[in-house]
């Protein structure tokens, strides 16, 4: 089991962040050492991208074209709550758009993140305790 995950603990993962469904904000968020290569990959031209500064960018698709007009901001690890590099894209709201981010970032290399799977690595590289885990919703 342990060894199993430890090398789930090296993909990237990616998930809608914020409830399913209608909403002003969409969150998707990215973690592992891929994340900031997805992150480059998905937002168009050159754009700063200081710690733990929300940064307008423009999410855009395969070709190019653009997705979504949005907020980005980049955690690097291990001062995130993953504990490792961490992207979140806010978005506008409703499904269609995170939906499409989402599976960008698949393409990308990120997979999708199994439930508790962000809490289970801020607890395996100790920035969460077991009862501040337990706490979380």
């Amino acid at each position: 089991m342990a060894a199993t995950l430890d090398l789930h603990r090296r993909d990237t993962i990616v998930a809608l962040a914020t409830a399913a469904g209608r909403g002003a904000l969409a969150i998707v968020r990215l973690s592992g050492a891929g994340a900031f290569a997805v992150r480059d990959a998905i937002v168009a031209g050159e754009h700063p991208h200081t710690a733990r500064h929300a940064t307008r960018v423009d999410i855009v698709d395969d070709d190019g074209g653009l997705l979504d007009d949005a907020l980005c901001t980049s955690f690097p690890g291990p001062r995130s709550f993953t504990g490792e590099d961490l992207v979140e894209f806010s978005l506008h709201g409703g499904r269609v758009v995170a939906d499409l981010v989402l599976a960008r970032c698949r393409r990308l290399g990120a997979r999708a993140a199994a439930p508790g799977e962000f809490t289970l690595r801020a607890v395996l590289t100790g920035r969460l305790d077991l009862a501040a885990a337990e706490a979380v919703e």
